[in-house]
């Protein structure tokens, strides 16, 4: 197995995990209830956690002398390769929830299939994340749903985010020539693999709630890339502010 490789996969999947867990972050406080203010916080817990995991992992690969804090707080936007749909600013409730559940559906289906991976170690990291990831999906499936089938406003609403963020959702099926090598050795699956369930899930809850699907082919991409939008560079001014203002700070 080609370490480069492996390394730079661990980057994307926690580089993921740790934009969308700051982005959920920014909600603490400011949940439309309490219920959801304390569920969005733990929901963006878990994905740290992931991302700790994934980036010390990482790191480990690479073989440089880098963990998984230097990685997360001394990279800049251009060496970030996390998923476009990650780093969108939170909108409004609505606009979160159906980020959520295009994203949770994603990551449910691909932890499932990393608990067959090749390599013990991540095999162990989705063995642990492939439940979280069910409560994230389910969770984001029932505020989807009610949403749908609520007030005209709560339709509304919903609907304008999945028109919204439709055309992010195609780059999660990509595949390069790093997931095709990984996958002929049985390390990852491809991801192109993962859309045929994905869509049946994605439209059993959008029926439900009575939520039209988007019908334009049209995707954004670039994210696996170090292709972003402007947003990712102001999310990481904050997130990696300490760090940056006090270099090796510790605490």
């Amino acid at each position: 197995m080609d370490n480069h490789q492996l390394h730079t996969y661990l980057v994307r999947l926690g580089d993921d995990a740790l934009i969308l867990g700051q982005r959920l972050s920014e909600w603490c406080g400011h949940g439309p209830v309490l219920e959801e203010d304390i569920a969005l916080s733990n929901i963006a817990l878990d994905y740290i956690g992931q991302a700790t995991f994934l980036l010390d992992y990482a790191g480990i690969s690479e073989n440089k002398g880098r963990d998984g804090d230097a990685l997360a707080f001394l990279r800049d936007a251009n060496e970030f390769r996390n998923h476009l749909l990650c780093e969108l600013p939170n909108g409004d409730y609505a606009f979160t929830i159906a980020r959520q559940l295009f994203f949770s559906t994603w990551q449910k289906l691909l932890w499932k299939e990393l608990t067959g991976s090749t390599d013990m170690q991540l095999k162990g990291i989705a063995a642990k994340s492939v439940k979280e990831a069910g409560y994230h999906f389910k969770h984001s499936r029932d505020w989807s749903i009610r949403m749908g089938d609520g007030t005209e406003e709560s339709h509304r609403r919903i609907q304008t985010a999945f028109n919204s963020l439709w055309e992010y959702t195609g780059e999660l099926f990509e595949d390069d020539e790093i997931e095709q090598s990984l996958a002929s050795e049985g390390v990852v699956p491809l991801h192109s693999s993962l859309y045929s369930e994905w869509i049946l899930e994605i439209r059993a809850v959008a029926d439900e709630g009575g939520i039209s699907l988007p019908q334009s082919d049209w995707m954004q991409t670039g994210g696996r890339k170090c292709l972003h939008t402007e947003h990712l560079g102001h999310l990481l001014s904050e997130m990696q502010f300490l760090q940056r203002a006090y270099p090796g700070a510790k605490w």
